[in-house]
């Protein structure tokens, strides 16, 4: 094993590392409580909350090539 270390302490260490990261990804989970359920009918463009309002802005201003792009 790398470092000199045995089997059963990898084993171990490999163990509580996958016990904390499934914890703390439920923990997170349950303060954030996600919606997950599924609509029937899908949401019309513009409905959703999650979409890129900045993006979207970006995207219909005119683009002159001679001026510096910033973002």
């Amino acid at each position: 094993m790398p470092a000199g270390v045995s089997w059963t302490s990898y084993l171990k260490m490999f163990a509580a590392s996958l016990l904390a990261m499934c914890a703390g990804a439920q923990a997170v989970h349950r303060y954030y409580q996600p919606d997950l359920t599924i609509p029937e009918i899908p949401p019309k463009p513009g409905e959703l909350k999650t979409e890129l309002l900045g993006l979207k802005k970006r995207q219909h201003e005119p683009q002159n090539p001679t001026l510096p792009r910033t973002l």
